[in-house]
């Protein structure tokens, strides 16, 4: 018989560790969990399961984080309740969903009591987030709790000595942490797959990806195991999972939302796209309350790259002028994705919105910046760290390596790193210039956008993030809103792709896949774009 790799056995033994911390009162017995349809969401499992109260169904059912936090701070509501309603889901989502890296049920409890206790004594609670479960993608370091980010390599990392700095700030605000969440090796493709925790999947559809990197997170809220959750973007892996899963995530300017002590990949500090951090949940005001309150306690004082800046949140109501991204014909959008896209437009237009259609030119198109994100992300040496443990590269990473991106290199694919670096920066230099003067001479609120080409799409087929990743190379804040699904009924005929690198449509396959729609406004316009946000989302959702 051959003897398993050693990679095998330190995955294997670390993802039994991680089922090992669900309680035993908490876990679906194998044959219901076997009998599920692909559809989890229809299923109902959390009431289906008796695990959960009909209390604790209610509290992770029909409340906001806005609202929940009301009941936490008047103590109408405790902490402790609230976190043992969103564990035990959370529990559940990761028996169906495989959505978690880390558990740490018990270390929130004690917090949740602890915070119970202070408001009691102090008539007051700690902070504005007091009491509130918050998930955490796996890339933030939580003192004492291992960071894998999916290299079966760091499992003989030392455990982290310190918190990440939003980590300190989350908890100086009073949230209570419990979980961390799934994420692709590489944290680099929009698949979270790794050989340790296996693979996330869509709880709308688990024959279809919960998106990439912070795919955990998008299904978890999805389940409704989390209320609020934090993940991070370097080309869209926030949104990605936001518009597969079909809950809200929004995409803050680099820095507004510190980044600083997170796992350290490689080749940190080499010049290119910055990864920022920014939340995902059920509704654009907890988006926004999020945000105010991190900005809030000036985060530069946690960590020194972090803007010192404040939060100016917009009240203002009015009609807005929408600028609308051109399709690029190298990305066509999906049947569906299209459908969603003209149905808002019109509605925004009906609505009594200024719409302006944006001209399709080289100098901002989609595929000059998909080739210069690309040479970004890419032009470096391959991530050992993969290597370093004998595992192979997951699917969706050994794609990822083949160019993605039609023309001619930006830079000089043979040139010495210098010059690459200045080639590349010239390059993404003069594209900011000419999407400043588009956004000038049109005079615009905000743009509209696909967020992909489109849904969520079956296992290691999704392509080149092209309709986020141009906002990573422009720095601009951005936000998926959720609408409509994909329907084979109204959208019944295919569309191949022949590439090998970009999804073909499946009527039958994305059938029930949420849509959505992505709003952008210029960078530092964080609470623009949440407030153009907000007025799109009320015309389209209401």
């Amino acid at each position: 018989m051959t003897s398993q790799p050693h990679w095998r056995h330190l995955a294997t033994q670390k993802y039994q560790e991680c089922q090992d911390k669900i309680p035993l009162e908490w876990r679906l017995p194998e044959d219901f969990v076997s009998s599920l349809p692909p559809t989890l969401l229809d299923a109902d499992i959390p009431r289906r399961s008796g695990i959960l109260s009909d209390e604790e169904l209610n509290i992770t059912e029909n409340y906001t984080a806005r609202e929940l936090l009301a009941k936490l701070a008047d103590g109408s509501i405790s902490s402790v309740l609230v976190t043992r309603a969103f564990s035990k889901r959370a529990a559940i989502a990761q028996q169906v969903t495989s959505c978690l890296t880390e558990i740490f049920f018990d270390k929130a409890l004690e917090r949740a009591e602890y915070l119970d206790e202070y408001l009691e004594k102090h008539g007051k609670p700690i902070g504005p987030l007091h009491g509130l479960p918050i998930s955490l993608k796996d890339s933030f370091c939580l003192e004492g709790i291992q960071t894998t980010i999916g290299y079966v390599s760091y499992l003989g990392h030392p455990l982290p000595e310190k918190n990440s700095a939003l980590v300190d700030i989350l908890l100086d605000l009073g949230a209570v942490l419990y979980v961390k969440t799934n994420i692709p090796q590489t944290m680099m493709t929009a698949e979270s797959h790794n050989n340790i925790f296996n693979r996330a999947l869509n709880p709308h559809n688990t024959h279809l990806g919960a998106g990439g990197s912070s795919g955990g997170e998008g299904a978890l809220i999805a389940f409704r195991g989390s209320i609020l959750g934090v993940g991070t973007d370097v080309a869209g892996s926030i949104r990605i999972p936001a518009l597969c899963n079909g809950v809200y995530g929004f995409r803050p300017t680099v820095d507004r939302i510190p980044y600083g002590g997170q796992a350290k990949r490689m080749w940190a500090g080499v010049p290119s796209i910055k990864a920022c951090a920014g939340p995902l949940g059920h509704s654009l005001e907890d988006l926004e309350m999020f945000m105010r309150c991190v900005v809030g306690v000036d985060p530069w004082r946690y960590d020194v790259n972090a803007l010192s800046m404040g939060w100016s949140g917009i009240q203002e109501e009015r009609k807005l002028r929408i600028g609308v991204l051109p399709v690029d014909e190298h990305y066509p959008l999906h049947p569906p994705v299209r459908r969603a896209l003209n149905k808002a437009v019109d509605e925004l237009t009906r609505q009594g919105h200024t719409i302006v259609y944006l001209d399709d030119i080289p100098s901002r198109s989609l595929s000059l910046a998909s080739r210069i994100a690309f040479q970004y992300f890419f032009y470096r040496p391959k991530d050992n760290a993969i290597t370093a443990s004998g595992e192979p590269e997951i699917p969706s990473v050994a794609k990822c390596w083949s160019p993605m991106f039609t023309g001619p290199a930006v830079a000089e694919e043979n040139a010495d790193p210098f010059t690459q670096i200045s080639q590349l920066y010239t390059a993404r230099l003069a594209y900011c210039e000419a999407w400043r003067d588009a956004w000038m001479q049109n005079g615009l609120d905000a743009v509209v956008a696909p967020g992909s080409q489109s849904t969520a799409v079956p296992h290691d087929t999704f392509g080149w993030p092209s309709y986020t990743a141009i906002w990573n190379v422009l720095d601009y804040p951005c936000c998926i809103i959720p609408y409509g699904k994909a329907s084979k009924e109204l959208d019944p005929e295919p569309m191949m792709v022949n590439d090998d690198q970009q999804p073909s449509y499946n009527p039958d396959e994305q059938d029930g896949a949420p849509t959505s729609i992505q709003v952008i406004a210029r960078q530092f316009q964080d609470e623009k774009c949440l407030w153009a946000a907000r007025i799109i989302n009320n015309a389209l959702n209401r």
